[in-house]
C-alpha cells in the first residue's frame, strides 16, 4: 500500500502574510488617518469652524499694514473692507479723538483727548 502524503495547512500560518501588497495597503490606511488628523488640527488651529458655522464674526488680515483688510460676516452676508481704498476717500474728513498705545505684552490702551 502506498501512502499518499497529505499536506495539512497550519491554522497559524496564513498565505496572505507573504503578499507584498499588504504592506502598501497598510501604508495607505496610515496616510489617510494622518491626513484626516492634520485637517482636523488645522481647522481647530485656524478657527475655520467659527467662520463657517457662526452667524457673525470679524477677522483682520495684515493688521497695521498698508494692505490691511477687515472681513465681517453678519447674518450670512460677508463684507470686505480694505483700508487703502478707504484712506483715499476719507482723507481729511475726520478729527483726532485720542491716542492709542500698544504695550510690550500686546495690550492696547486708548487715551481720549481732553477737549
Amino acid at each position: 500500500m502506498a501512502h499518499k502524503r497529505i499536506k495539512r495547512r497550519s491554522i497559524l500560518t496564513n498565505d496572505t502574510d507573504l503578499d507584498p501588497m499588504n504592506a502598501v495597503s497598510n501604508l495607505f490606511d496610515v496616510a489617510m488617518v494622518f491626513s484626516v488628523a492634520l485637517m482636523v488640527a488645522l481647522v481647530s488651529y485656524l478657527d475655520v469652524a467659527e467662520m463657517l458655522f457662526s452667524d457673525s464674526f470679524t477677522m483682520v488680515k495684515n493688521p497695521g499694514k498698508e494692505n490691511m483688510e477687515i472681513v465681517t460676516k453678519e447674518a450670512g452676508e460677508i463684507v470686505r473692507y480694505q483700508a487703502h481704498n478707504a484712506q483715499s476717500t476719507t482723507q481729511n474728513k475726520g478729527k483726532r479723538v485720542g491716542t492709542a498705545y500698544q504695550l510690550e505684552n500686546g495690550e492696547i490702551i486708548y487715551i481720549p483727548d481732553q477737549n
